[in-house]
């Protein structure tokens, strides 16, 4: 059962809030992790998340380990009233072979109704303008070697193709970077935190697949 203390930081974008997943979002985390089209580039393809009681076991592994952080997180990407559209996450990322993590990476996953919109790569530039707010000086993305859409995301957000790498999870991936710029404000690309919301808004969604 997810606990009520969710830490991870409520931020919003001009057409997105991003927020904790919690247990009232299970049936969605089900459907999104159930889908062939996002699970296909993730891990070998063939996880699914098919019963509520894994969402649920789901949901509670993210709140476990990034709940109470302030900058790393797992945040539904939602429409302003809460609805959720997808996930994007920020969290450290392992080195194959080691339980050591030296960087860390963002990525995302949207339900195939909320693609060609430009969400994902929205959703993915408000957690970057956090995390560089915050002080990291670099973030990098891997993704699938044939997953093209999520590479798209990746240029759309300045972020420098490096090449392939076996340096994380185990597998071949292509390896994005981007580096903090030299003077930023979170202003300055219109992330804004929302010490406010607290899970749902008040009154009113590990490599991505391809959106936009």
């Amino acid at each position: 059962m997810v606990g009520p203390a969710v830490m991870t930081v409520p931020l919003r974008s001009a057409r997105l809030l991003l927020r904790a997943y919690d247990a009232d979002d299970a049936a969605f985390v089900r459907d999104l992790y159930s889908r062939e089209a996002v699970q296909r580039f993730l891990g070998d393809g063939t996880a699914r998340t098919t019963t509520l009681e894994a969402a649920r076991e789901k949901i509670a592994g993210w709140q476990a380990a990034w709940g109470a952080d302030q900058v790393l997180g797992v945040w539904a990407v939602c429409e302003p009233d809460g609805s959720p559209l997808g996930t994007v996450l920020l969290k450290s990322i392992p080195d194959s072979g080691a339980d050591t993590a030296h960087d860390v990476e963002v990525g995302w996953h949207l339900h195939p109704d909320a693609w060609g919109r430009g969400l994902a790569t929205e959703a993915a530039r408000t957690v970057l303008d956090h995390a560089f707010a915050a002080g990291l000086d670099r973030v990098v993305a891997v993704t699938h070697p044939d997953n093209t859409a999520s590479q798209a995301v990746c240029r759309r957000l300045g972020m420098t193709h490096r090449g392939r790498t076996r340096a994380y999870y185990d597998t071949e991936c292509e390896l994005f970077e981007l580096m903090a710029p030299d003077s930023f404000t979170a202003s300055s690309r219109g992330a804004v935190r929302d010490d406010a919301v607290g899970g749902r808004a008040a009154g009113a969604a590990p490599r991505g697949d391809g959106e936009s």
